[in-house]
């Protein structure tokens, strides 16, 4: 039995979905989220140290994507993390329609409920985050049948895989992490999509296909900033794009950036500090 170091990271403001992402390029086990902090777990035996983490916390200090963050690290004897992780992977309904559950949890659905079954391993997007789930509201509102969707940074690939079973004929999610695209295509088999969603390794630019009816991505303000361009050349004219992973501070510069190019808002919601816009490609 392995042993395991446990590192609990708070931050202003709450960025973890982001800060999952960027702490999985260390040699960890595995990332529990609680509703006040990020549990990570690693094996002692591998080459990190508390200065590994604060390396990443800092620069994600001066890329503005926090402001302040904490850390305490404690050693754990015999740390079993598969038991760890399944303990603590919940159920999530995440709309009255859609559910969001591990493969080795139970559920009883309604008969109008739609089941999505992810196992997120070392990737991300279960569900738990507030961006996630203003994504699948937002997906759900506007999605018609027949439309073909692009899911950027698609992660555990959740959002792809949520469009074609509310309807989208097609979904094709890409990320450029190696887990990601490894965890999106055994979910997809996992929920019967496989020939219907189609996870790739790379980036916007490496999406031969489109224009897309509708285009998701759920990053960060600094990437959706630098990748606008991209995403407006893979939205038809009069397409949808939804975007999330954006704090409320971030609403004006990013209005201003997207409108800039083409786009006009239809719709804001907001989750706690959260934010997600629905733009339509006018121009």
């Amino acid at each position: 039995m392995k042993n395991y170091k446990q590192v609990i990271l708070t931050s202003i403001p709450r960025n973890y979905e982001l800060l999952s992402g960027l702490l999985w390029n260390l040699p960890i086990e595995g990332i529990n989220e609680t509703e006040t902090s990020l549990i990570i777990y690693y094996d002692t035996s591998t080459q990190i140290s508390i200065d590994d983490f604060e390396k990443v916390l800092e620069e994600a200090v001066k890329n503005n994507l926090i402001e302040i963050y904490d850390l305490t690290e404690t050693e754990l004897e015999n740390k079993n993390w598969n038991e760890e992780y399944e303990k603590n992977v919940r159920v999530i309904e995440v709309t009255d329609k859609i559910v969001i559950k591990p493969s080795f949890k139970e559920y009883n659905a309604r008969k109008e409920q739609i089941i999505i079954t992810i196992d997120p391993k070392m990737s991300f997007g279960t569900g738990e985050h507030e961006t996630t789930k203003l994504m699948i509201e937002m997906i759900e509102k506007y999605i018609s049948p027949g439309i073909k969707v692009l899911d950027v940074g698609t992660g555990t690939g959740v959002l792809a895989i949520a469009s074609v079973k509310l309807g989208a004929e097609s979904a094709i999610g890409v990320d450029n992490d190696e887990w990601c695209h490894l965890n999106g295509n055994e979910n997809r088999v996992l929920n019967g999509v496989e020939d219907r969603v189609k996870i790739v390794l790379g980036e916007i630019t490496d999406i031969d296909e489109g224009p897309f009816d509708l285009v998701l991505a759920n990053i960060n303000k600094n990437i959706l900033h630098d990748i606008a361009d991209e995403i407006k050349k893979k939205v038809k004219k009069t397409g949808l794009v939804i975007l999330s992973g954006l704090l409320n501070a971030d609403e004006n510069d990013i209005d201003n950036h997207y409108e800039n190019i083409g786009f006009c808002p239809i719709e804001k919601k907001s989750m706690g500090e959260w934010l997600s816009i629905v733009y339509r490609l006018e121009q």
